[in-house]
């Protein structure tokens, strides 16, 4: 683990939250090259600056940003007379999927957060100790946006033929007895200008999918359909999204795709598996835990999505970030039974997934927070180099070609912002 912005023992963070009017834009506010933004539905947080950056690697990742978190937020002095959810001290995460992955994990303070929720906006402004940083920013300031841009993004590491002959591996080893499901994806790769305003995607993404949670952590952006943990006040909430089809052309073909996914054996077997791997998680850390019995259709613009709700009460004192470390990974973006299914993905897929199916979101001073699975996604570097992810989940009746088509649905989210 790393953590350059780990605090001395001499110094800490001053935080101060105040009510504001309303904001016309979040997105609007953010730095244009790295933006900060957690939004959905209009409610969000909007960061601006750093004030700390925290980076972490290896298998402890998420249990080392959980304690480094703690003393950070007990040693700040925090003003917050809102005590909201997103007021006070808060950061930004985004972390990698595999335990050896070459990409960091990051937590981020902003110098400037701006949050809007329950029809309340608010600032809040984070330096260290009681000195301002020269460059700091005090008031939020709308910006307009760079000029438009437009990129092709094609195959990167994995081939439509690799993905399809990996497919077919992939069945060969469930039908041997290996494994019951994994997660394979693809990439596609692509350049944008090295000034490209980032703001354009992720505004593309937020008005095309607005039931998603859209985010931009560290030049992670995306528009993700999956809650993976929600706490606030003792609370806790998952959505699961596993068994996908493709909407209909029109009334009756979408339909008639909703009732056939409903209906489908291969995907109610790829929900159960992801669901039941949440459950299994939370367990230790929760009680009185609600689920429907039979999963529900969510309808996005592209996709029709098998979903499971899930609610519970956190029975100890685990921040949102520790119960990620318990989630992480779910068989909806790995596989079951867990172990077999992330080393089969380490053995099949020829590229490091770096942050993509691992958690995004944020988490506040006292541990609640927010976090989404990095879905419908891409990684933006600092030269301008894109790298985008879509995956599925492979059991035993999958065939290749299919699931290289739902790669392609997957896919249209960012492929669309960026082109």
């Amino acid at each position: 683990m790393t953590s350059p912005g780990t605090l001395p023992s001499t110094q800490h963070l001053v935080v101060e939250t105040s009510q504001v009017d309303d904001v016309r834009s979040l997105i609007a506010l953010v730095d244009p090259q790295r933006p900060l933004l957690w939004l959905r539905k209009g409610r969000g947080l909007a960061g601006v600056g750093e004030a700390l950056r925290l980076e972490f690697s290896g298998p402890t990742r998420m249990q080392d940003a959980a304690a480094v978190w703690r003393d950070i937020a007990s040693a700040a002095t925090v003003r917050d007379p809102l005590r909201m959810p997103g007021t006070g001290l808060v950061a930004f995460g985004t972390f990698a999927f595999a335990d050896h992955s070459t990409q960091s994990s990051v937590l981020i303070v902003p110098q400037l957060l701006i949050g809007r929720r329950d029809g309340v906006t608010w600032v809040t402004r984070i330096r260290l100790d009681d000195s301002q940083a020269p460059d700091a920013p005090t008031n939020p300031r709308s910006t307009a946006f760079g000029p438009e841009y437009r990129i092709t993004l094609t195959p990167g590491t994995e081939s439509a033929d690799g993905f399809r002959e990996h497919v077919a591996q992939a069945v060969e080893r469930i039908l041997d007895g290996e494994l019951s499901k994994v997660v394979l994806s693809r990439d596609l790769i692509g350049r944008i200008p090295a000034d490209a305003d980032l703001r354009r995607v992720v505004s593309d993404l937020a008005v095309g999918y607005p039931d998603c949670w859209t985010f931009a952590v560290d030049g992670l952006v995306g528009s993700s359909p999956e809650t993976l943990v929600g706490v606030q006040d003792g609370s806790v909430t998952a959505r699961v999204l596993a068994g996908t089809a493709s909407r209909g052309a029109d009334a009756e073909s979408d339909q008639q795709a909703a009732v056939d996914l409903v209906t489908s054996a291969k995907d109610q077997d790829e929900h159960q598996f992801a669901v039941q791997s949440v459950l299994a998680s939370l367990r230790p850390h929760t009680s009185h835990v609600l689920t429907s019995e039979m999963p529900f259709t969510l309808k996005l613009p592209n996709l029709w999505h098998l979903a499971t709700d899930i609610e519970g009460t956190l029975t100890d004192d685990a921040s949102s970030l520790d119960l990620i470390d318990a989630l992480h990974p779910t068989a909806a973006v790995a596989g079951s039974p867990t172990p077999a299914a992330v080393t089969l993905i380490e053995q099949l897929e020829p590229f490091d997934r770096g942050r993509y199916a691992g958690p995004v979101g944020w988490v506040g001073a006292d541990g609640d927070g927010e976090w989404a699975i990095a879905l419908r996604c891409a990684q933006v570097e600092p030269g301008g180099d894109v790298t985008a992810y879509a995956g599925c989940g492979i059991v035993g009746e999958s065939v290749p070609e299919k699931e290289l088509t739902e790669t392609r649905m997957k896919f249209r989210p960012i492929v669309d912002a960026f082109g």
